[in-house]
């Protein structure tokens, strides 16, 4: 009797279908004074596939939530501003703004993950007045 050896091979890992080793970064600022505050700050190399930023209290939406990749901007853009331009759903363009009683929700998310080699900043600016925190959340996985 021939005797077979059964060599099971073990696929080798590759990412290319999904995310590797997702996580959620989050950060605070309470109160949320005037002037700029870094909420996440991620070292690359990694791959961007959501945020999502928080904001209670101010009455003129105009904080501004910045996503900078590598040294680049990727999104600037006001609560009022988004809120304006119609992105209260989603659409190709990855910006919404939802608003609830006392809470606005700006989220970030792209049809296409973005690759980060050196690093990712999710800051806002504050440029009114009232604003009593404000929650930043990233996910992201590795490259």
């Amino acid at each position: 009797m021939a005797r077979q050896s059964v060599f099971e091979e073990t696929p080798s890992r590759t990412c290319s279908t999904g995310v590797c080793n997702p996580k959620r970064t989050q950060g605070l600022k309470a109160p949320a004074s005037k002037g700029r505050h870094t909420l996440v700050s991620l070292k690359g190399p990694g791959v961007f596939v959501a945020a999502q930023v928080t904001k209670q209290g101010g009455n003129t939406g105009l904080t501004f939530v910045n996503l900078e990749i590598d040294g680049r901007n990727v999104t600037s853009l006001s609560f009022a501003a988004a809120d304006n331009m119609g992105l209260t759903q989603q659409n190709p363009y990855g910006i919404v703004l939802l608003r609830g009683k006392l809470i606005e929700t700006f989220t970030v998310g792209f049809t296409s993950l973005l690759r980060f080699e050196k690093d990712l900043v999710l800051s806002v600016t504050v440029n009114e007045q009232g604003v009593v925190q404000i929650i930043g959340n990233v996910i992201h996985g590795q490259a």
